[in-house]
């Protein structure tokens, strides 16, 4: 029975209710031949022992509606079991529970080709991988990985892959399956939104930390799952296709950056107005913070720059604070925030007027790593102009003014900005001392990378080359940069040949600051 049999059975019984089976006298014709009108058509085969050596019944299937569809099916069977090596009796074995478990929990044979590849593979084909257990294998293979991407992957992995597609058995992973996991993203998005226009406390409690998904981050997590998928593709050969590289995804739109020209600071006045009142009537009069007031208000664009003369008023709001030095460096040379906050005296010459980046302080949830900077573009020299060159050598005096005061206390961790006992700065604490000058300086709200947007879009405005501009901000391609600035200043490109530095000491009259402002800090 090694080949296996089709044979005709049927349920009739005879006088003592005992079942025919395969002895029903109406299963064949007088002249033996099988009936065509009576009984249904089986088949039946000897399987290997179990693992333990023990035999095993035969493999019997039956209710086929002629004896073709039954030898195509045995046939299915004795190609699967043909899969395995001669000498590999311990796969045949496995590929024999496969067929008995798969049947079971399905009523269908398992894929020849699924098999087929993981016998050649030299996989367990008594394991099942899921999504959830291949993706945190995938993290574990990530060893020489930046520890921000590594953080990325991991939150992609731990709030959204695994919940909605960690359950599936990876090589039944679908397109749908993806579709469905951001189809369930956006609804939860509206969720959020509604239940914090809510008023009851509780339910605007229960979202409290949580934020909607932009397009821009559903991105990213297909992009995390595209590249796991790649892995198991690559290197352990686990699947042949991956789905979540032709999903169609609505395309990722930058958001553009805008100037506050006089008409959006005049609607933005009122808006902060609205805003702050709707808060403090929703709070039943109990006070309103105004930094949260004034980075919550809406804005025209959530990428803002200011003008020329707006950003001279900011500089000299913070003249006075420990880290102007830092805030000027990154208005007219455009550092990231972890650059600034990761530069380091001995990268500094202010003798010759330059500075390198070799390194970037990053923050990880709360917690600061230091590590390389962005990309290779962004490991750069860069020229300083006079101002700035005094400005950093009065910063530098007062940094070993305190350092002489502290004496032994003082932490020597030759950062150029730092706490005042000489520790790394948090960046946090460099952003919400950035967006408190602004409040201070009575100017509409932008980001502390919006500094960064400003630089570059100065130096344009000032007939700065692009290729410049590209090399000062560490961009890879002079192309990223045209297209995220040229658009930005050109009111003021018109009118502007100065350079960049001149720009931020121009005389203009235009005084962007709001009155609203000031009465509501008061």
């Amino acid at each position: 029975m090694a080949e296996g049999t089709t044979f005709k059975r049927c349920s009739c019984k005879d006088g003592n209710g005992k079942p025919y089976g395969q002895k029903c006298p109406k299963l064949r014709r007088p002249g033996g031949a099988w009936s065509h009108r009576h009984g249904s058509w089986n088949y039946q085969l000897e399987l290997p022992p179990t693992a333990e050596g023990k035999r095993r019944g035969p493999l019997r299937r039956g209710g086929f509606e002629s004896q073709d569809v039954a030898e195509t099916e045995l046939a299915q069977v004795r190609e699967l079991l043909a899969l395995a090596d001669p000498l590999e009796p311990k796969t045949r074995v496995q590929i024999a529970d496969l067929i008995k478990k798969t049947l079971a929990e399905t009523g269908n044979l398992p894929g020849a080709e699924t098999v087929r590849r993981k016998v050649r593979r030299g996989h367990d084909l008594g394991v099942e991988i899921t999504v959830g257990a291949w993706l945190e294998e995938f993290l574990k293979r990530k060893r020489t990985i930046e520890e921000t991407t590594r953080r990325s992957y991991e939150g992609h992995i731990r709030l959204y892959l695994i919940p909605y597609l960690g359950h599936l058995r990876l090589d039944r992973l679908k397109v749908s399956h993806i579709a469905d996991m951001f189809d369930e993203i956006e609804e939860f998005n509206t969720t959020i939104t509604d239940q914090r226009r809510s008023g009851d406390p509780q339910i605007r409690a229960s979202v409290k930390y949580r934020r909607p998904i932009g397009v821009s981050t559903m991105h990213s997590i297909r992009a995390t799952l595209r590249h796991a998928l790649n892995m198991a593709i690559r290197q352990d050969r686990l699947i042949d296709f991956n789905p979540a590289a032709v999903l169609e995804m609505p395309p990722r739109a930058r958001p553009k950056a805008l100037v506050w020209t006089d008409e959006r600071v005049k609607q933005w006045r009122t808006d902060f107005r609205d805003y702050f009142t709707a808060e403090k009537q929703r709070r039943g009069g109990r006070r309103v913070d105004p930094i949260d007031a004034y980075v919550s208000s809406p804005r025209p664009s959530s990428v803002m720059v200011w003008t020329p003369a707006q950003t001279r008023l900011f500089l000299e709001e913070a003249a006075q604070h420990r880290l102007f030095a830092m805030y000027r460096l990154i208005t007219v040379r455009g550092l990231r925030r972890g650059e600034a906050c990761g530069l380091r005296w001995k990268d500094v010459n202010l003798e010759a007027g330059m500075l390198t980046i070799n390194w970037q302080l990053v923050q990880l949830a709360w917690g600061v790593h230091e590590g390389k900077p962005k990309t290779d573009a962004s490991e750069r020299t860069l020229a300083l102009d006079s101002d700035t060159i005094a400005i950093l050598r009065a910063h530098r005096t007062r940094q070993l003014q305190e350092r002489m005061a502290l004496g032994e206390a003082w932490k020597d961790t030759g950062f150029v900005f730092t706490q005042e006992d000489g520790d790394r700065l948090h960046p946090q604490y460099v952003s919400d001392q950035f967006l408190w000058l602004a409040y201070m300086a009575g100017l509409p709200p932008i980001r502390l990378h919006d500094l960064r947007h400003g630089a570059a879009s100065l130096m344009l405005a000032a007939g700065v080359e692009m290729k410049v501009v590209q090399e000062t901000l560490g961009h890879t391609s002079s192309a990223f940069t045209a297209d995220t600035y040229t658009s930005v200043f050109p009111e003021v490109a018109k009118a502007a040949a100065e350079k960049t530095a001149a720009l931020l000491s121009m005389n203009e009259k235009e005084q962007p600051v709001s009155g609203d402002i000031i009465a509501l800090r008061q």
